[in-house]
Parts: structure tokens; sequence; C-alpha cells
């Protein structure tokens, strides 16, 4: 039999159903591949072997998952009595434990995953690289010197690596995607509260947060999606309901869509490199073999100047918000010092904030949210009649370690804003966007292509995510690891 570690969540899981192995089996398994890689990668931060061997040999939920290993990102997805510490060192070192299982906690261990451990973030999940002061940096399966992006790398790194088949991720600027790009993996971004975050947080960054998973498939993102995209009661909002299950997506047809492609950003401020370009190009050649509509258009207001400015004003009032809450669950302050400078600035410049500036960063926001969506909207009502558009993920390739802070805090904003151009749009739309591993560097490093749909359309993503992966297939490529 193939070594299970070697398959998707979807087929470890069909073994457990016909019998062929058991839930303990995959634990064993996934444990093993862990303590062999993990050394080298700096993954996992934090374990719950024993815990996961005991529940593996119990009696689990019968889900469609019973039995798969799960990693968690260090940051959300509480669960009771165990330690989530956002990459934040004074919550590492006072091993805060959480009072409560999260609602997609429940759901994931509901579809009969099993949580090994925690994976490795930047703090307080506020940039593109995983590589926290607080913990050893995390490293890229593919090249061991390059970022794993952030900040969701710990988990994009693991499952690169086979530890797991797939790994929660959230993301509120780019957070699942830019991991999934760097790490060759799929990584959807759902729409704004397709999974719920209660019922600790009723919504992240003025909504633009959002939970989901880096898989090696697409069909594990649509089945997982699937499972976790149900609504707690009390969510301030809901996702527009689907017409049918995600998984029922995967082999449907995609001609007759139209797609946008815009493979470069407009000016010197954002990084443009020729393996993007090249990758977003390649998409656009699969996709008319398809038969989709494909033409080179954006949204006119894609790169509006002020975006960046009003989208960090809700960061940093959100960051400013959430140390607080972690200083009285420490029952003390929590000093500069203790913070990377990132992060003291956002809390600095959120907690000096009028709740005046604060509305007025989010009403612009929201003009400029309906602005791009009119590139979704159907030409009869006013629209352009885009269904897609495709971009790269990010700007470069997976940058060096340390490449991101290595001119001090001041250009490490500049480089990370660089970096980014085309990711956190939809975060402030809610729109779902996907990342796929269609691209594959001279040196071996993985470029994703970033396809984005209205508000609501994840059916869309995944339809035209499957027929491109059998089109250009990617699961059978795995980076050289140590033996």
């Amino acid at each position: 039999m193939t070594q299970t570690t070697e398959l998707d969540a979807t087929a470890q899981a069909d073994l457990v159903r016909t019998g062929q192995a058991s839930p303990a089996e995959l634990v064993d398994a996934a444990i093993a591949r862990i303590e062999q890689m993990n050394p080298h990668l700096d993954a996992v931060l934090r374990d719950r072997f024993d815990a996961a061997r005991a529940e593996a040999a119990g009696d689990l939920p019968d889900g469609p998952f019973r039995g798969v290993p799960l990693l968690l990102k260090d940051m959300g997805c509480h669960m009771a009595g165990e330690e989530t510490a956002y990459g934040l060192a004074p919550l590492r070192d006072a091993g805060i434990r959480w009072r409560r299982d999260s609602h997609l906690a429940t759901l994931f261990r509901a579809a009969g995953f099993v949580v090994l451990g925690r994976t490795n973030v930047p703090e307080l999940g506020t940039t593109v690289t995983t590589e926290p002061a607080a913990n050893a940096p995390a490293r890229n399966p593919w090249h061991r010197d390059h970022s794993t992006g952030g900040s969701s790398g710990g988990s994009a790194a693991a499952v690169a690596a086979g530890m797991v088949p797939v790994a929660h991720a959230s993301d509120g600027g780019g957070s699942i995607r830019i991991p999934a790009s760097e790490c060759g993996l799929v990584g959807l971004k759902p729409s704004r509260a397709r999974v719920s975050q209660g019922p600790d947080i009723g919504e992240g960054w003025a909504g633009a947060t959002i939970d989901g998973v880096v898989t090696r498939t697409v069909r594990d993102t649509a089945a997982v999606l699937d499972l976790i995209g149900r609504p707690m009661p009390g969510d301030p909002y809901a996702a527009p309901p689907l017409p049918r299950l995600l998984l029922e997506e995967v082999g449907a047809p995609v001609a007759g869509l139209r797609a946008g492609l815009c493979a470069s950003p407009p000016d010197e401020r954002w990084l443009d490199h020729p393996d993007c370009r090249a990758a977003v190009a390649a998409a656009g050649r699969l996709l008319e073999q398809l038969g989709v509509a494909v033409e080179e258009a954006h949204p006119s207001a894609l790169f509006e100047d002020d975006f960046s400015r009003h989208f960090n004003t809700t960061i940093a009032a959100d960051t400013a918000r959430t140390l607080a809450d972690f200083e009285r669950v420490l029952g003390r302050e929590i000093a500069d010092d203790e913070l990377e400078p990132r992060n003291a600035w956002y809390r600095t410049s959120g907690g000096r904030m009028s709740a005046t500036d604060y509305l007025g960063a989010r009403a612009w926001l929201g003009s400029w949210s309906r602005r791009m969506a009119a590139f979704w909207t159907p030409a009869d009502d006013g629209g352009q009649g885009f269904d897609l558009l495709v971009t790269p993920t990010v700007g470069a390739p997976p940058p060096e370690i340390g490449w991101f802070t290595a001119a001090g805090p001041r250009e490490e904003g500049r480089r990370v804003s660089s970096f980014i151009p085309w990711t956190a749009q939809s975060n402030v739309t809610g729109q779902p966007a996907v990342s796929l591993p269609l691209h594959t560097t001279d040196g071996g490093l993985p470029v994703g292509v970033q396809v984005v749909a209205a508000a609501g359309r994840e059916d869309l993503l995944v339809r035209v995510a499957a027929a491109l992966e059998e089109a250009a297939p990617w699961a059978g490529r795995r980076p050289a690891l140590p033996a």
C-alpha cells in the first residue's frame, strides 16, 4: 500500500472507511513524519501526540474525514483547555489555555479529524512571512533558506512536507493564499462569513479575516469547506448560500465563463517578477483551452492609492483591541519591547485613533468595495460582466528568510507592501479567492496564480480550480526533503 502520508485527505479517509487502515495507523504515520521533518522546517510549534493517539484509538465521530490527521494554526480555532499563543511571546510564556472550543474546532472534530498540534505563525499574523521573534522561522520545504509565506506559513510547510494532508489556515490580507503560493499548495480564502469565527470573534479586521485550510488537492479543499462552511447562531451576518456542495463542482465544465487577466501591477511600488507574469500567462492559455473567454482586464479600483492606508487603519485598531484583550487574559500590560516593532506601531496608532477616523476608513472601504464589485456585476446591471479575475498571488517567488526585516522596521513595511499587490483587496471586498500551484521557477520554487470570483461564488472557484488541476496536475510534485 502507498505510504499514507503521500495521500490526500480524501484518500486517507477512504482507507479508514474501507477498513484498509485505522485512524490510529494514520495518526501514527503522520506523527512519525512530523518527528522526521519538523526539525528541518520548524513548521509545528506544539504537539498533542498523546491526546491524538488516545482520540484515534477511541470513539471518533463518524464524519467524512474520520481518523485523518490535522494541524491547527497557532492563531484562532481555540480548543478548550489547550494553548493558542498567536506567535506572541507573552502568551507563549504564560501557557494560557483557552476556556472553550471555537465553532470551527467543533466542526473539524465533528468531521472526524484528529488534531496533532499547532503550526508556526508570525506574531499576531500581521505580516507575510513566518519569522516570529518568539519562535524559530518556518522554513520552506522546497528550499529551506526561503520563506514559507505568512501568516499560515507553518501550516503550509507542514502540508507541503507531507506531515498532514490538510491544515487549518486563516486569511486577513492573503494569509492562506500567500503561503499556498510559496509552498506549492491549494489555498482558498472563502467569502466573508462563510466560516464562522464564533463564539469569540464577531468580525476580525473589520470583516477582512476568515478561516479555511491549505491542501494539496482541490477536492480536499472543496470537501473540507463543505463541512466547516456552516454558520454559528448569532453570527453578525452570513455568506450567500451555495447552489450545491462544493465537492459536486469538481469536474463540472467551465466553458463559457469570462476571465480578466492582470499580470503586472501599474507601477514600481510593487514587485513585478517575470515568473509571476509567466504564471498568469500560462494560466490564461490553459483557461482558453478549457473554453473560458480570456482577455486582459481588471477592476479599475484595484490599485487605488488610498486603499492601503484605510485598510491599515482597520488593522491598527484591531491590533490595539486584540492586545488589550490579551492583557486582560494575562492580568498585566504587554510592554512595547515585548512586541515586534510592526505590532508596537500598530498598537500605538490604533490606540490613538479616534472613533470617527476608524469609521471614516470603514466608510471609504465600503464605497471602494462597491467600485470593485462592478467588475463582476453582469452587464445587464451596469457592470463589466466578468466571472473571474486572474492575477499572480504575490509579486515575486518566495524570498530568502530575513529579506523582509534585513533593512530595519521602516523598510520592512515597504517590502511587505511591495510583495502583496494582489491579495488584500478580496479580504476587504469579502470575495472568495484561491491560489493554485501552476508554476515553478527554474530554481524549483513554487509560484501561485490567484483566481478571484464574485462574493459568494466559491462554486465557480472550485469548478475552475479543478479544471486547471486536471489540465496541469500538481499533486504529484513534491519537494526533495531530508531522509
